[in-house]
């Protein structure tokens, strides 16, 4: 009773006459501009503040009303954070604790703030309680701290010595922790750089991964040993070595699964798609199959995740010219009732794998009657071929692959004419607009093109193309996730099927 007239005294001095928040009640009144805002947002309708303010008011973003709701708006959206329902069946243990210490921690700062010193220790205590059970250490020095100033006032002497020693212990733990981060952390921001431009990370990777395994082996916390899993899987995946870093993801979900109660959805996710990677990079559609099966099991069908390890399924299926498979698997996500609720980027990359696949259809229907079946009513290729193609900045790796696409379909009609007006469009291209260390393997296959275009399609009068091949088989086929590296079918393999298609 003690604790709820602290609280108590506190609401009614200072409670505010309604709280603004976006919940199914709120979202019924569908006048509101709050709900008009909230659900033009969730539809992805905007890209700016002009596009937002436009819509609303039909007014520029600067204009007083717009920014008045804007301001509003987002103090809503924050309130509202504090009533995220973390019971959802997707979410883990280990999340679900940690959002719920952590705003219950806010709670003791309000009441600390408030001088409610008894109340704030008795739910320091309850957080304090659930901590030690998931290792929080962050949470638990916090609570420790508090809890052991509260003991010297009341004169606990065996509580100050109890929280005391959490506090050290946590602290130890704590530092572990935020230098594990500091390690992986270097690794990431260094990791997608070009590899002409990473050598730094190359040589201390090493010394990281060396030092993630001492630290793991004096702290038994699961975010040291997170990041040590992670870290040498981003060494072994540099070194191309796929199969160690099959390896290591194995050790880490074997490490989930011996420890349910770290068990974190994104943590399974990351590793399981690294495992992905590395089955794409091995061209190992076999056990790469039997890893996606089991792994789709993991999320939930629909989710963001889902999509990308559908992404990675999908390329291994067409690296590997396990062709019925990919368009198996294309269908299997673009029928997705959630597909259409994906960014405009990511449905660009699924049209973009729709094209390669109906390439696919195109070019073996005459030797393959399974392929002939899969011939899809709803490519318009006529429209395709007429396609101006052009993609903003940030995008122009989506132009380079679809005037490729553009080009196959063209030596597929023997339209030569048509074929080098797509070849000259991509040499220009690759002299002005890729960069060389970002596009290097597209900028090769675009020397190969246009070497073709020089013998007038005929393989047999092909010339100075051994450089540009080598090229592209010494630095083979490496994709990180970045869209500057993606190659729907490998360049030195597509190379392959031009000139074995000419041939014939």
């Amino acid at each position: 009773m003690k604790n709820l007239i602290e609280i108590s005294k506190i609401v009614t001095k200072k409670k505010v006459k309604k709280i603004e928040i976006f919940d199914d009640h709120s979202l019924k009144h569908k006048n509101s501009k709050f709900n008009e805002f909230y659900e033009a947002l969730m539809a992805s309708k905007f890209k700016n503040d002009r596009d937002a303010a436009s819509f609303l008011y039909g007014c520029s973003p600067t204009d007083d009303k717009y920014r008045q709701l804007k301001s509003r708006f987002r103090k809503r959206l924050l309130n509202t954070l504090f009533f995220l329902d973390v019971n959802l069946p997707a979410t883990s243990n280990y999340d679900r604790a940690y959002y719920s210490c952590n705003k219950d921690w806010t709670l003791v700062k309000i009441l600390l703030s408030n001088n409610a010193n008894h109340t704030a220790a008795a739910l320091a205590r309850q957080i304090l309680t659930t901590s030690l059970k998931f290792k929080f250490a962050d949470v638990i020095v916090n609570c420790a701290r508090i809890l052991r100033k509260y003991s010297s006032e009341i004169g606990d002497e065996k509580g100050y010595e109890k929280y005391d020693q959490h506090s050290k212990q946590f602290q130890n733990v704590l530092d572990a922790e935020i230098r594990s981060e500091e390690l992986y952390q270097r690794v990431v921001m260094n990791y997608h750089k070009p590899p002409s431009k990473n050598f730094n990370l190359r040589e201390k990777i090493d010394t990281y991964c060396d030092a993630l395994v001492g630290l793991s082996e004096i702290y038994d916390s699961p975010i040291v040993i997170y990041n040590m899993y992670m870290v040498w899987t981003y060494r072994f995946e540099m070194l191309h070595d796929y199969n160690a870093m099959l390896e290591v993801c194995s050790k880490a979900e074997n490490y989930i699964k011996e420890n349910p109660r770290f068990y974190r959805d994104e943590m399974l996710a990351v590793f399981q798609l690294k495992e992905m990677s590395a089955y794409l990079h091995l061209q190992d559609y076999k056990n790469g199959k039997i890893n996606a099966e089991k792994c789709l099991q993991s999320f939930p069908t629909g989710s963001d995740t889902w999509f990308v390890f559908m992404e990675y399924y999908l390329l291994l299926a067409m690296h590997t010219e396990n062709y019925i498979n990919a368009i198996a698997i294309y269908n299997q996500a673009t029928n997705n009732t959630k597909f259409k609720k994906l960014s405009n980027f990511e449905k660009e990359k699924w049209q973009i794998y729709d094209v390669y696949i109906n390439y696919i259809i195109e070019s073996q229907s005459d030797t393959n009657p399974v392929i002939r079946s899969q011939k899809r009513k709803n490519f318009r290729l006529s429209r395709f071929l007429n396609d101006p193609i052009l993609y903003p900045k940030d995008q122009r790796i989506f132009t380079v692959l679809m005037v490729v696409a553009q080009l196959l379909f063209f030596l597929e009609k023997k339209s030569f004419n048509a074929v080098t007006e797509r070849v000259d469009r991509l040499k220009s291209y690759a002299n002005r607009q890729l960069k060389k260390e970002e596009y290097f393997r597209a900028i090769q296959f675009i020397r190969l093109l246009q070497q073709l275009a020089k013998a007038d399609y005929n393989p047999d009068k092909l010339s100075n193309v051994e450089k540009y091949y080598n090229r592209l088989v010494e630095q083979p086929f490496f994709f990180r996730g970045l869209i500057s590296e993606l190659e729907v079918i490998p360049y030195d393999k597509l190379w392959n099927m031009i000139l074995a298609k000419l041939r014939k």
